[in-house]
């Protein structure tokens, strides 16, 4: 594990929370995986509309899993696949009555954020993954207009990072590093 070093004193599942390549072959449970999802239901959202939804399949489920691996671009191919979970996240970007919900992606922003720190509170990781092929999430689901495929999740227990071919072995290998709170926050205004 990789605990952040932070100049504020932020909650340990913050400090803790990491995004790993490498997976072990452990299973994450059924009801383990349950929870996560609870914990994402439970984040806040413009006028409650609760526009996440999720679609996963753990790797023993195969047609399924496979389905979702499918979707992954090549560069994230030799190790996403080695997670006990995979997760394809999507925004209800269109409200029931057809007018757009401006705030769909900043929601399941904080539901993926309620579902990453539960992971971490159980000793799971999981790396969220931009790089995956939403053409053909969309076709390959069946996804209706107005259900955007935003990001994809690995999810499992940390593996160690020599079992990663280069350039992700160094990755795993480099330390943590975030811009500093002068560079992200402005009192008042941006500055010139």
């Amino acid at each position: 594990m990789k605990t952040a070093a932070t100049t504020y004193p932020v909650h340990e599942l913050i400090r803790n929370r990491w995004s790993p390549r490498s997976f072990t072959d452990q299973p994450v449970s059924p009801e383990q995986v349950g929870q996560l999802f609870e914990a994402a239901s439970w984040a806040a959202s413009a006028m409650n509309l609760q526009p996440w939804r999720y679609i996963y399949a753990h790797r023993a489920d195969t047609e399924a899993f496979e389905k979702l691996a499918d979707c992954l671009v090549p560069g994230n191919q030799p190790w996403a696949p080695k997670a006990a979970v995979l997760v394809l996240a999507l925004a209800k970007t269109q409200n029931d009555d057809g007018t757009p919900n401006g705030a769909a992606l900043h929601d399941l922003g904080l539901a993926n954020g309620n579902l990453i720190l539960e992971a971490t509170a159980l000793g799971l990781h999981g790396h969220f993954i931009g790089g995956f092929d939403r053409a053909k999430a969309k076709e390959t689901f069946h996804l209706p207009e107005g259900l955007q495929p935003v990001v994809m999740i690995a999810l499992g227990y940390q593996g160690p990072a020599e079992q990663l071919a280069e350039p992700f072995l160094s990755r795993e290998n480099a330390p943590r590093q975030r811009k500093s709170v002068a560079e992200i926050a402005f009192q008042n205004q941006l500055p010139d």
